[in-house]
């Protein structure tokens, strides 16, 4: 009997290091895999048909455990796509070709969105409606949409009434003058001119029939401050579908997080707005979403003034009060949007609106580079 304890114990020995090593790269150990339990399980435990079927169970499970363990990892990739680099990373337990099939579907469900929504590709269907809003036969008339494009307008448009105006997917109408990469700008008199197609109001959005028309012929739409975040939450979606626990989806700056990064929290950095490498803040989260909007992504330098992509609409120039604004909620849809609202309203009425809506936190760092905080987020030591 001691012989046959002595190789069991020394079997067992082997096998909890082996699990030990697989359960490694998380950080921690579950307690019934201590190396005393354990060995007392297939040991110490008396012999009896019993024990014997205790003790075959243990070795079973232990074999399964490190057949998982061995197939569980990391898996990542990235893509240019909408017009900014899409990553995902995942913990998964399935085969890498099974993991690698995943990521290609959240992949694919990004080319999807941007193929349905760019207003650079002339096929889409938000290219569709801007055409039809542009035409002074057709504008007023009602154009049926899909309802995945009627709830983005919808979405776009509560996020408009909420803020006042300071959301306005109508900006496109004079966003279409300006080219970042060229250094070009709409002059005094093309602003002037355009400047009245934008106003949210001109959209009116019948729920019944899925359709909608225009006040006025020339207004544009644009659904940049908020597509990308309800593409970051497609994507979680469809992890979440299968079970993954450990995930992040990122479509430029706007990231939504699943679970912890595996016994540790992901840690999310706000970037300085004027470095390239600094980090102004650094966030441990989980189960979050977080956007953030910057004067820093498409912009130039007109002597010492900046001209970049966040348009007010009340002016049609660059929102100036602010160099970036990080929004904290529950899904990306909802973050996106509100981070470009902030940046529109600046620190003192952003950080109003913020502090009203249940759920959702703020970091904002003004023009002259100070951060201000929310009032529920807890201020970095």
């Amino acid at each position: 009997m001691g012989s046959w304890n002595s190789r069991l114990k020394s079997l067992a020995t082997s096998m909890w290091l082996a699990l030990r090593a697989a359960y490694s790269c998380a950080n921690r150990l579950p307690d019934d895999l201590s190396l005393p339990h354990f060995l007392y399980r297939i040991v110490e435990t008396p012999v009896g048909a019993t024990s014997v079927a205790n003790r075959f169970a243990v070795f079973t499970t232990t074999l399964i455990l490190l057949s998982h363990s061995a197939s569980a990892e990391w898996y990542s990739d990235k893509q240019a796509i909408m017009g900014t680099e899409v990553s995902i990373e995942l913990w998964s337990e399935k085969p890498r070709a099974e993991a690698a099939g995943v990521i290609k579907k959240v992949m694919a469900e990004m080319r999807r969105i941007d193929q349905h929504f760019s207003p650079y590709i002339e096929s889409s269907e938000l290219s569709i409606l801007n055409r039809h809003a542009s035409e002074e036969k057709t504008f007023a008339k009602p154009l049926t949409v899909s309802p995945e494009l009627f709830k983005l307008l919808y979405n776009a448009k509560a996020i408009s009434e909420l803020s006042d105006g300071a959301f306005d997917i109508t900006f496109a109408s004079i966003a279409k003058f300006y080219d970042y990469r060229k250094g070009v700008k709409p002059n005094k008199q093309e602003i002037a001119r355009q400047l009245p197609a934008i106003n949210y109001q001109h959209i009116v959005l019948d729920g019944r029939h899925g359709s909608i028309r225009f006040k006025r012929a020339g207004v544009r739409i644009d659904l940049g401050g908020i597509a990308k975040g309800y593409a970051v939450d497609q994507g979680i979606e469809i992890l979440s579908a299968i079970n993954i626990k450990h995930a992040i989806v990122s479509a430029g700056g706007d990231s939504r997080l699943i679970g912890d990064r595996r016994g540790r929290p992901w840690l999310t950095g706000i970037k300085d707005p004027r470095s390239d490498k600094e980090m102004a803040v650094v966030m441990p989260l989980e189960n979050t979403a977080i956007s953030t909007s910057g004067d820093y992504e498409r912009f130039f330098l007109d002597g010492d003034k900046r001209y970049h992509h966040i348009l007010h609409p009340k002016t049609g120039d660059s929102a100036r009060e602010v160099r970036s604004v990080t929004v904290l909620g529950e899904d990306t849809i909802t973050t996106d949007a509100l981070s470009t609202t902030v940046f529109v309203l600046g620190v003192k009425p952003g950080l109003a609106l913020v502090n009203r809506l249940p759920g959702i936190d703020a970091v904002i760092i003004d023009n002259v580079g100070k951060l201000h905080y929310s009032a529920e987020l807890e201020r970095p030591e």
